[in-house]
């Protein structure tokens, strides 16, 4: 490792140093473009313009298209000051063809006099519009005698501003910041960067910032293209660090012998579809091998990932280990050991529970069976991760719903057992894009396919005007034996309403069809209440279970076939199809109504158009991602997403998917970054403030 910088290289010191030392940039332009995540010079340089003013010269205003800028040379005539204080001073002018007028609005006569002399030639530019069939140019950008007329730009980059900040300002603090781009050594696969006809980094910066014409503000401009690879690179090589480190931390190979796995398949009542049996092979493979497993399980609501699950926790039995299971609720976990119980007794393996309300003597003996080994597969919430909780020999943690769980309590997991293999489940689809951003140091399997004798599930909008038709439809379909749930909807984000809209629509329900038909739960219930209300709507004691979203993540009541979300148009849609997904699961078709208080937005017409006309969650994912963006949909604050300035991950997942393999690639025939094309990155890294890399390759 010697010769290779361990801190920020020097090259790249003029580009972090204080942006004060930028020309025009006081305090007080600083602040302001602070709030535009503006603090160094280098946040400037990723500050591409985001639009651009033709200001080419025309020989007159006529020969424009109005309302539009034009740039014209001018005689000037004669001044006429406002009669009235705040009215509007006007300047006529000639250009070659015709007259017309600039006009100012709380300007000063003497300044405007020196500016515009009588009978002086100047170079005007601005935006034109006709009033009455006149031309007019109202306050104008660009005011110069002819000699000086080389200052206007033929095309002139527009900037993102805030309130207090001119054009003009950002012009020169993003010139300044030009000045300083050191020539860097070539971090990109020389192959990829002729094909593409790249510039080289400081000239891609330099012409982002100097667009000639309006084609060169787009995405796939050679510049801008090459500016959205290197941050998609530094992503994927961090991500790629993180697996490799992942890979070179030694995993243990724990090989089935296929016994148990036999004995629940053969108990099954159906068959696996052939995306289990590929997940299946997938991740038994990974376990096999002595680098630790990081594998994402990604499936639909509905798609089967329980019997993955177990396969794979099995797999850790049958060579003599311990498997552990985790969901982010009690209820979660629950309902997860009562999926897996039927099928772990048809394996003899032992199955047990631990949750944060496991005490005293229970929870003792329970942690010396688990350290003891006797107890095979454990189903838990978060309370895994305490101190006292040890196992004999942990081979596999399963971690469902990622979302919940942040990538350090994935490796606080780890560290539970020698070397665990780690599986995490999540049954949000991720369009492509964003798994490659967001799980790009995981391997994934997809279960895109639905297990067999899953009914599709009848989704209708419903007006709120027709409530009471709906109550009386449930009453029918409850006294034929059907159960429902009924989702009341977040009014606003205070627990109070959320709250009180539920209680209300339970005590309109229970009057409306009896006093014990009717359950309530939602999220400010005591642990036990809720639990209560579950169970008895599982046993089938309660028809109709009003809920808020609690029920969103995998709540399963084989005989619940309606589902009723109030207010849909208010969920976003991952939501709406989580929360539609509970139903379906038994043999009776299923309904879902989604009710709306009209008039809707063009935003909440399209979710529910999406839900009615397809039950497929990646197509959903899509459309989610197309209406609300990536850093929404996963949520940036939790998914260590970074905030990419120039790339654009739902436009461009093809140059993601390009970065990846070619952070892999790199990786793998450099693991320490030593080359010259391995320093080239590290020197990336820096430029793209990835620390976290940074430290990898320092531990590495």
């Amino acid at each position: 490792m010697s010769g290779v910088p361990k801190g920020r290289p020097e090259a790249l010191f003029p580009l972090f140093a204080d942006i004060e030392t930028l020309p025009g940039v006081g305090p007080k332009t600083a602040k302001l473009l602070a709030t535009l995540h503006i603090e160094r010079p280098v946040d400037l340089a990723f500050t591409l313009p985001q639009s651009g003013i033709d200001r080419r010269k025309s020989a007159s205003v006529l020969d424009a298209n109005l309302p539009g800028v034009v740039t014209v040379e001018v005689i000037v005539g004669q001044h006429r000051a406002p009669a009235r204080r705040g009215g509007a001073y006007r300047v006529t002018v000639q250009d070659a063809q015709t007259t017309f007028q600039i006009v100012f609005f709380r300007a000063y006569d003497d300044h405007l006099r020196r500016a515009l002399p009588t009978g002086a030639r100047r170079i005007v530019s601005g935006k034109v519009e006709l009033f009455d069939g006149v031309p007019q140019m109202v306050h104008p950008d660009h005011m110069l005698p002819p000699e000086e007329a080389h200052e206007i730009p033929d095309f002139e980059p527009v900037y993102p501003l805030t309130a207090g900040l001119t054009q003009g300002a950002m012009r020169k603090a993003a010139l300044g910041a030009l000045t300083r781009l050191p020539d860097l050594a070539e971090w990109i696969d020389p192959g990829q960067k002729r094909q593409e006809n790249w510039p080289d980094w400081a000239d891609a910066v330099r012409s982002a910032h100097a667009p000639q014409i309006m084609a060169d503000l787009g995405a796939t401009h050679p510049a801008r293209a090459r500016l959205a690879y290197d941050e998609l690179m530094a992503h994927q090589i961090t991500l790629a660090l993180a697996r490799s480190q992942l890979k070179r931390s030694k995993g243990r190979v724990t090989i089935g012998t296929g016994l148990l796995q036999a004995r629940v398949m053969t108990a099954l009542p159906y068959r696996a579809t052939s995306a289990q049996t590929r997940a299946i092979a997938e991740i038994a493979a990974d376990m096999g091998r002595e680098i630790r497993m990081n594998r994402l399980l990604q499936g639909d609501v509905g798609a089967g990932k329980t019997l993955v699950a177990l396969n794979a926790l099995l797999v850790a039995v049958e060579a003599g280990g311990q498997g552990v299971m985790m969901a982010p609720t009690g209820i979660l976990a629950q309902q997860h050991l009562e999926g897996l119980r039927p099928l772990a007794e048809s394996a003899g393996v032992v199955l047990e529970i631990l949750t944060g309300r496991d005490k005293g003597a229970e929870r003792r003996s329970k942690l010396a069976a688990l350290a003891a080994g006797n107890i095979d597969i454990l189903v838990g919430t978060h309370a895994v991760f305490q101190k006292d909780v040890d196992f004999s020999d942990l081979r596999l943690a399963i971690i469902d719903e990622q979302h919940r769980f942040g990538v350090r309590q994935r490796l606080e997991l780890g560290r539970k057992g020698a070397a665990v293999d780690v599986l995490v489940m999540t049954a949000t689809p991720i369009p492509r894009s964003l798994s490659l951003t967001q799980y790009g140091d995981m391997d994934i399997s997809v279960l895109d396919e639905k297990p067999p004798g899953r009914k599709p599930i009848a989704t209708a909008l419903v007006n709120m005007t027709r409530l009471a038709e709906v109550v009386e439809k449930l009453r029918h379909a409850i006294t034929e034996g059907r159960q429902a749930y009924w989702v009341c909807p977040l009014v606003d984000e205070s627990e109070l309403s959320d709250l009180s809209s539920a209680e209300e629509r339970f005590r309109h329900l229970r009057a409306a069809l009896g006093e014990g038909r009717v359950g309530l739960v939602h999220g400010q219930m005591p642990p036990d209440d809720k639990d209560a209300a579950m169970a008895a709507f599982q046993r089938g004691e309660t028809s109709v279970l009003v809920a808020t979203t609690v029920i969103e993540v995998g709540v399963d009541v084989p005989n619940a076939s309606i589902m009723v979300i109030e207010r849909a148009e208010s969920f976003g849609l991952a939501q709406l199809h989580q929360l539609r997904g509970r139903v379906g699961r038994g043999t009776a078709a299923s309904t879902c109504l989604l009710m709306y208080q009209a008039p809707l937005s063009d935003g909440g017409e399209r979710r529910l158009a999406t839900m009615r006309d397809t039950e497929d969650g990646f197509r959903i994912a899509e459309v989610d991602l197309e209406m609300r963006g990536a850093g929404d949909v996963i949520g940036t604050a939790q998914s260590g997403l970074p905030r990419f300035r120039i790339a654009d991950i739902e436009g461009q997942a093809g140059l993601m998917a390009v970065a990846q393999s070619d952070a892999r690639k790199l990786l793998a025939d450099d693991p320490e970054l030593i080359s010259a094309r391995g320093q080239a990155a590290r020197v990336l890294l820096w430029l793209m403030e990835r620390d976290q890399a940074i430290r990898l390759i320092s531990v590495g």
